[in-house]
């Protein structure tokens, strides 16, 4: 068996002494793990950070098989990523949100938009932005999407600035206006046909977190035993970077959001094999990758290191 596909790296696990297990989202074969020797090497580390766009070989003598990659570097934005914060949190938000995809099921739309996202992050409120709708997307490619199109009192389509948190539909002002206490805001850059408006607001982007973390959390997250990323509640945090009326508020969104400076920063119930490759200083900033991966900078030498991923090892048995 063998393909070639593109794909972007959402993580990496140490296997062996220098081989490495790589998880790539690929436009035609979906999220898709396979063995790269040498990929904990010096000379592969830094192709195959999460984030990387690569072209990928995979091989195996059955389809059912790990598999190995022979990958290429095609647009590495690890370097950049690492430059913000906001981009860090994004890029380990985004690659959490892809691993609830089943494994080898093509997604070609999602990972366009993938790619669309990592192509624009450089500013932290429209990075939010793209975050949101990246969710939505999700929602929707799981199965749960909302219908944002009509109003779900009377069939309008016009200022439809709430949504239902019940069924998941779009509600017109004149129909919400009554229930407006219980109803979700619908924020102004999803409203607008044609993919949202220019415009956003500090209000706007804590509403469509909100919008779609409570369905997030109902449909895809809790029936699995899960709860939001750290790296999601680190966009909050980050978010008084943002230049004019797009910060202040976004920190203060995430007041609790947990600080990651100074040490290593991992959940307590992923298995130390998983958390790191081994660094010869601590980590300076390391925030996590989520379900068990962590991007690391070993401080003073400049070492960008990504390893572990949850399900690689659920894959591996």
């Amino acid at each position: 068996m063998e393909w070639a596909d593109e794909g972007i790296v959402l993580g990496v696990r140490r296997h062996g002494e220098s081989s490495a297990i790589v998880e790539l989202l690929t436009r035609g074969h979906g999220r898709h793990l396979g063995l790269v020797r040498g990929g904990a090497g010096k000379r592969m580390r830094p192709m195959l950070q999460p984030g990387n766009s690569v072209r990928a070989v995979w091989r195996a003598r059955l389809d059912e098989h790990l598999g190995t990659y022979a990958i290429e570097g095609t647009r590495l934005r690890a370097a950049t990523v690492l430059a913000s914060s906001h981009a860090v949190y994004g890029v380990t938000h985004l690659a959490a949100l892809a691993r609830l995809l089943p494994e080898r099921d093509p997604h070609q739309d999602i990972y366009e938009l993938l790619e669309r996202t990592l192509n624009d992050f450089d500013d932290v409120g429209e990075a939010a932005i793209h975050l949101v709708k990246f969710e939505l997307a999700m929602l929707a490619e799981l199965g749960f999407g909302l219908d944002l199109e009509n109003c779900a009192a009377t069939g309008e389509t016009t200022e439809l600035i709430y949504v239902s948190p019940k069924s998941g539909g779009a509600v017109s002002r004149a129909a919400g206006d009554p229930w407006r206490d219980r109803l979700l805001r619908l924020p102004a850059f999803l409203r607008e046909s044609g993919g949202g408006s220019n415009t956003w607001s500090d209000q706007d982007l804590q509403d469509g977190f909100r919008l779609t973390g409570i369905f997030l959390l109902r449909h895809v997250l809790e029936p699995r035993g899960q709860g939001h990323s750290d790296a999601r509640d680190g966009v909050y945090q980050c978010g008084d970077e943002a230049p004019g009326e797009g910060g202040a508020g976004l920190a203060a969104a995430s007041a609790d959001a947990p600080d990651c400076a100074g040490g290593f920063f991992l959940d307590a119930d992923i298995p130390e094999s998983l958390r790191c490759f081994e660094v010869p200083a601590p980590c300076s900033f390391t925030p996590p990758l989520a379900t068990g991966a962590v991007l690391c900078v070993a401080a003073g030498a400049g070492l960008c290191v990504a390893s572990g991923t949850g399900s690689a090892a659920a894959g591996l048995g």
